[in-house]
């Protein structure tokens, strides 16, 4: 006979989720966001939606003595007509900081979104639900990160024993800004996004403002970082600015030493590594605009390409090259009065010899091995006693 369990229903509050900078109540849950109410407020980019409401980095962090769990939850698919399915999102369970299980949730709403038309269509579905059980018996600290490429709603959550907010600890707190391949892009799952990995390595708390396509300078993205209590701060910039095609080198400089100069209005001495793209070929050289290649969604893949022209760097388009030059110079001008500001070359992380073996997929994306390789690079060259982020388990 299947198991029965004695539910214990908690109600989710922002007191258990981590890695989450705000807890909207809806009609149906909780959904966390990972921008304040007022950032999102000041713009009204689809895209900046869904990647802030993407609970990348997120978490519900319990102590509890149950053996049983029960998550239900609103996801949000999105299909890409002509594309091929997106895989559901996955959920991943520690206990004690150990992995102890995945699963996914289907149903959901989904949001059917045509590229050549230029149109999404949202369409309403159930809520679906996630167990975990055979859990060890006494006292533990439970964490089930939500799927770092899906909008998750909160629903409900049971257990078969009593569940608190697990104690915050003494780790120190690492905050990090970038684009899609921060976000967690291709990863296999929400703790194995670069960022989620060189965390577990550092022994550090992660909040993740990864946000896919739009590490663009914005001002309320530095003032939410400047406003975020933080140990630990990064920001990787570039790529997203290359594939928008946003600004000239003329406006790129000054928005840099503006964004920092925002940051360090509420960290004036916190560590602060600008890390550099890491490399992506077809955008070395070439600006954007990056485009889709439409042709290849018959054979069923994704595939970037870039649309700019080499010559239009004299007319200070931004290419990877240009960026992380000025960039680096940047850093060093301003390290001058700032010894706890930091760069690290993005290549570093995944360079010439990189690409070579683990080519991006689709050109822009780095695969599940990639961030791997990044995570491990990033915490070995960063979460050291001679890296820029010291030693922060100590």
């Amino acid at each position: 006979m299947p198991t029965t369990y004695d539910w214990i229903t908690t109600p989710i509050t922002a007191g258990l989720l981590r890695g989450a900078l705000d807890a909207e109540h809806t009609e149906r849950g909780v959904l966390p966001h990972r921008l304040p109410p007022w950032a999102r407020a000041q713009c009204h980019d689809p895209q900046l939606a869904m990647a802030e409401s993407q609970p990348s980095g997120v978490r519900l962090v319990l102590r509890t003595r149950a053996t049983a769990l029960e998550l239900d939850t609103l996801p949000t698919k999105r299909l890409y007509v002509g594309a091929p399915p997106r895989p559901d999102g996955v959920y991943e369970l520690l206990v004690d900081g150990r992995p102890a299980g995945r699963g996914s949730v289907s149903g959901g709403d989904t949001v059917t979104v045509d590229m050549t038309a230029g149109t999404a269509e949202l369409r309403s579905g159930p809520v679906g639900t996630l167990r975990f059980t055979g859990l060890p018996e006494g006292e533990k600290d439970v964490e089930i990160w939500l799927p770092h490429d899906e909008t998750t709603e909160l629903v409900a959550l049971r257990a078969d024993a009593p569940v608190e907010p697990a104690p915050p600890g003494d780790r120190k707190v690492w905050l990090h800004h970038g684009s899609s391949i921060s976000h967690g892009s291709d990863a296999a799952g929400p703790t194995a996004t670069w960022p989620a990995l060189a965390a577990s390595l550092g022994g550090v708390e992660l909040i993740n403002l990864g946000l896919a396509g739009s590490a663009l300078l914005d001002p309320f993205t530095a003032r939410t970082l400047r406003d975020t209590p933080a140990d630990l701060i990064s920001v990787k910039i570039g790529i997203n600015l290359v594939n928008t095609d946003l600004m000239r080198l003329r406006a790129f400089t000054p928005a840099v030493h503006g964004f920092l100069d925002t940051v360090r209005e509420g960290h004036p001495t916190t560590p602060l590594l600008v890390v550099s793209p890491i490399l992506c070929p077809m955008h070395e050289d070439t600006p954007g605009p990056t485009v889709l290649d439409f042709s290849t969604l018959s054979d069923g893949r994704l595939r970037f390409h870039a649309m700019g022209d080499p010559a239009e760097r004299a007319d200070g388009k931004l290419t990877l090259g240009v960026i992380r030059d000025e960039l680096e110079r940047i850093v060093a001008q301003r390290a001058a009065d700032d010894p706890n500001l930091h760069h690290l070359d993005g290549r570093d992380l995944y360079g010439e010899s990189d690409a070579a073996e683990l080519p991006l997929p689709d050109g822009l994306h780095p695969d599940a091995a990639t961030h791997l390789r990044i995570g491990e690079r990033f915490a070995g060259r960063v979460f050291t006693p001679e890296g820029a982020f010291g030693d922060p388990g100590s």
